[in-house]
C-alpha cells in the first residue's frame, strides 16, 4: 500500500445541516489525507450520509465549511464530479439498460472514461454484461454500483455502504479493490456497520452519533483511548443480573449486545472463576464465554451504550 501522505484531500470545518428541528450533522470537523481510506461509523440516522451528500456537492450545508481536492463542493460541483466517484447507498439504474450499456453511458458523462471492458473484467460482470440491470441479483448489482463510481478514473471515491448485500467472498473481493485504489496513492471515504470491514480496510475512522463526531483516530488508538480491559462476553441470564455481576472481581463496566452479556475486566482469569461459580450455584448451563480484546464495537457501545448497527 502507498504510503498516505500529510497533504488533506478534505477539510470540513464546524460542518452543519438541520432538517426541521432534526441536526443531522452538528458542528463536525476533520480531515482526509490523500491515499488514506478513511471510515465514517455510526448507526442509522448517525449522519453519515448528510455528510457524504455535502462533501460530493449533492446536498448544501446551513454552514461551516467544506472542501474536497482543494474545491468547495457546494459552488464548484461541476469540476469537482470529474475527480470523484461516488457510490450512492440506493443507487437507481436504468432497468432496461444492460450491465454495458450502463457503463458506456456513465462513461460519457465525462472527458475521460475508463474501457467497459476493463470494468466489466475487474468487477467480474463479464458473464453479465448483456443482462439487463432489472435482472441482476443484489450483489452483481453492487458490484455494477461501485464500477460506475471508477468510470472516470477518480482521485477520491466516496463509499456508501459498498458492500451491503454482497457474500462474504464478494465483500473481500471489493476490499482488494479498495486496497489497490488506495496503493495507487488515490483517496477513499466510506461509511459501514461491519466493524470487520473497518477494522481491515480504514487507516483511521470517526464515529459518528446523532450529527456529532464523538471519537476519531486509527483502530488500536481508539480501542486504548478506552478500554485497558479485555472482554468476558456469555449469553444472557435472567438470573445473572447487573448488580451480581458487577462485584465480581477484575470487573469494571456490565453492557448488553444482542443476546449477550459483556463484562469489562481488567482480571480475566479471576473474573471467569467467579462466572463459572455463579453459574453452579445457580444451576446454569450453556454460558458459551468467550474472551476477546475490546473492538470498535465495544468502542461506540461505551460511547453511546447502544451497538453500532441499531
Amino acid at each position: 500500500m502507498a504510503p498516505v501522505s500529510d497533504a488533506a484531500v478534505i477539510s470540513v470545518n464546524d460542518l452543519r445541516k438541520s432538517y426541521g428541528s432534526v441536526h443531522a450533522v452538528d458542528g463536525i470537523s476533520f480531515e482526509v489525507r490523500r491515499g488514506e481510506v478513511f471510515g465514517l461509523l455510526g448507526p442509522n440516522g448517525a449522519g453519515k450520509t448528510t455528510t457524504i451528500e455535502i462533501l460530493e456537492g449533492l446536498n448544501k450545508p446551513d454552514g461551516g465549511s467544506a472542501s474536497v481536492l482543494g474545491m468547495d463542493p457546494t459552488h464548484e460541483g461541476n469540476r469537482l464530479k470529474e475527480l470523484i466517484g461516488v457510490q450512492l447507498q440506493t443507487a437507481a439504474l436504468y432497468p432496461n439498460l444492460t450491465v454495458t450499456e450502463l457503463i458506456g453511458l456513465f462513461g460519457r458523462f465525462y472527458r475521460h472514461a475508463r474501457p467497459t471492458s476493463e470494468l466489466l473484467n475487474e468487477f467480474a460482470l463479464d458473464e453479465r454484461e448483456v443482462a439487463l440491470s432489472k435482472e441482476l441479483s443484489g450483489g452483481q448489482r453492487q458490484r455494477l454500483s461501485v464500477a460506475l463510481a471508477l468510470v472516470n478514473d477518480p482521485e477520491m471515491i466516496f463509499l456508501d455502504e459498498p458492500t451491503t448485500g454482497l457474500d462474504p467472498q464478494a465483500r473481500r473481493s471489493l476490499w482488494e479493490q479498495i486496497r489497490t485504489f488506495a496503493a495507487q496513492g488515490r483517496t477513499t471515504l466510506l461509511t459501514t456497520h461491519y466493524m470487520e470491514e473497518a477494522e481491515q480496510l480504514c487507516d483511521r475512522v470517526a464515529i459518528m452519533d446523532h450529527g456529532h463526531i464523538l471519537e476519531m483516530g486509527t483502530v488500536n488508538e481508539l480501542v486504548a483511548r478506552h478500554f485497558k480491559e479485555r472482554t468476558v462476553r456469555f449469553i444472557s441470564h435472567a438470573d445473572l443480573t447487573d448488580e451480581r455481576l458487577a462485584t465480581i472481581r477484575g470487573v469494571s463496566k456490565v453492557a448488553h449486545e444482542d443476546e449477550e452479556t459483556v463484562l469489562y475486566t481488567t482480571e480475566v482469569p479471576a473474573t471467569i472463576g467467579a462466572l463459572l461459580e455463579l453459574g453452579e450455584q445457580l444451576q446454569l448451563t450453556g454460558l458459551d464465554l468467550a474472551v476477546r480484546r475490546p473492538t470498535l464495537e465495544d468502542v461506540f457501545l461505551s460511547l453511546t451504550g447502544r451497538a453500532l448497527r441499531d
